[in-house]
């Protein structure tokens, strides 16, 4: 091992929380007194520690211990402790750590150097009372994780990121309590690698493997139903995925709930809208997709689109989810495609008088720039002109057209409607 200076933890924990440092009591508890014992001379520890039971001391330099003696006697009340970008990479170090705080639950390790440190099968001992490890960026080895969770009977959440993971080993013992593995950001592309979580986390509720590179889903419904019978939120973002197969085994999770699947290959094609819609059909029993909830309504639509989006593929191309749907709604008609754009010329019948003549005009112009364009038709200036419009569908008879800058298309003008010119009196 590498020697690393750095401080030990009784050192940063005596300096951060002294009176001086950390004056103030955050609740029942936090301030604690020690009639001081016969110690090592010079032990930085005083007779009062502000400690709260969330000990954060990130980033102080730590590699080493100090006195058990003295961290048991300030730290019998923590239960959570973050050690995170530190210098520890003794195991033996962090074991005479832990095993002196007696009611730890929450440890966090993230971004201490423990790569190729081999943890001491007589230490692992010490971590049995915690429920969430985290030990993200870290390069443990995967035996040590094993020989961890091995000995940690309690163990419920477990968080393994950035640690360069290309394969991983099976456990011969399982460890039962586990529900939340977060193994984002690592290296894993194979199935068969991901198939071992099941087995060795039978009760495992969220799998979060952002960030991998799994290119498949290889294993079939009985298998899946078997290895994963608890699994309710998986997060694939960011995966290999390019199958639609793939989206479909995910219906053989039997309590699955909660999918995040963007950034996969697959989708690249699709817009935003698509993707939301096939995926939703694909998956029934979802009740949350990319983190949003998939209400009835946008259920039945997704799926309405499903079927008129396969319509013209040939019989052998459909999928399964396809017939599904059709027993259930029918085989739906092509919805009709409506140009809702303002429309930008109407034909029109102009009256002045005795004279008739049709006229094509603009939509987008206003009433003083068709009054203009009448000017040849009417023989009239605009000056001259009061102009009316007569909506053959309207009982409310001629409106004139008296404000110059209105545009023509705000008054829904359609082919076949009449304009009107009558001359101004003099």
């Amino acid at each position: 091992m590498e020697d690393v200076e750095g401080r030990t933890f009784v050192e940063v924990m005596s300096e951060k929380y002294s009176p001086d440092n950390f004056p103030y009591r955050r609740g029942p508890g936090m301030g604690v007194v020690v009639v001081p014992v016969a110690g090592p001379q010079g032990s930085p520890m005083k007779d009062r520690l502000n400690v709260p039971s969330m000990l954060v001391l990130s980033g102080c330099g730590i590699s080493r211990a100090g006195e058990q003696a003295e961290i048991a006697a300030f730290c019998a009340h923590v239960m959570e402790l973050d050690l995170s970008h530190n210098k520890l990479q003794d195991w033996q170090e962090i074991s005479k750590i832990v095993s002196s705080i007696p009611n730890l639950e929450f440890l966090n390790l993230s971004s201490n150097p423990l790569g190729g440190m081999t943890l001491d099968p007589q230490c692992a001992g010490a971590f049995a009372r915690v429920r969430r490890f985290v030990l993200n960026n870290t390069q443990v080895s995967w035996e040590t994780v094993l020989l961890l969770t091995g000995e940690m009977p309690e163990l419920e959440e477990l968080f393994l990121c950035l640690n360069e993971y290309s394969n991983v080993r099976a456990s011969s013992v399982a460890c039962p309590t586990l529900r939340l593995l977060h193994i984002t950001d690592n290296s894993l592309k194979d199935w068969a690698d991901v198939r071992k979580f099941g087995s060795m986390f039978p009760r495992l509720d969220t799998l979060v493997m952002a960030n991998n590179h799994l290119s498949s889903i290889q294993d079939g419904k009985d298998i899946l139903r078997r290895l994963f019978p608890n699994l309710r939120n998986i997060n694939l973002n960011n995966s290999g995925l390019n199958q639609w197969d793939d989206i479909e085994k995910l219906n053989f999770f039997p309590k699955l709930e909660e999918v995040r699947l963007q950034g996969i290959p697959l989708l690249q094609a699709y817009t935003n809208a698509e993707r939301r819609s096939l995926i939703i059909a694909q998956l029934p029993s979802i009740s949350l997709l990319n983190g949003s909830a998939v209400t009835d309504v946008e259920r039945e639509d997704a799926e309405r689109f499903f079927i008129r989006y396969y319509l013209d593929y040939p019989e052998e191309e459909l999928p399964c989810r396809y017939h599904c749907l059709v027993t259930k709604y029918g085989k739906l008609e092509p919805l009709a495609e409506i140009d809702l754009r303002p429309r930008c010329r109407a034909r029109v019948e102009v009256h002045c008088e005795e004279k008739v003549e049709q006229v094509n005009i603009r939509l987008d112009q206003t009433v003083a720039e068709l009054k203009k364009q009448l000017t040849t038709v009417v023989r009239l200036s605009a000056n001259s002109m009061r102009l009316y419009y007569v909506d053959k569908c309207s009982a409310f008879g001629p409106e004139e057209m008296k404000y110059s800058s209105r545009v023509l298309h705000s008054y829904g003008i359609q082919d076949g409607d009449e304009l009107m010119v009558v001359p101004k009196s003099k």
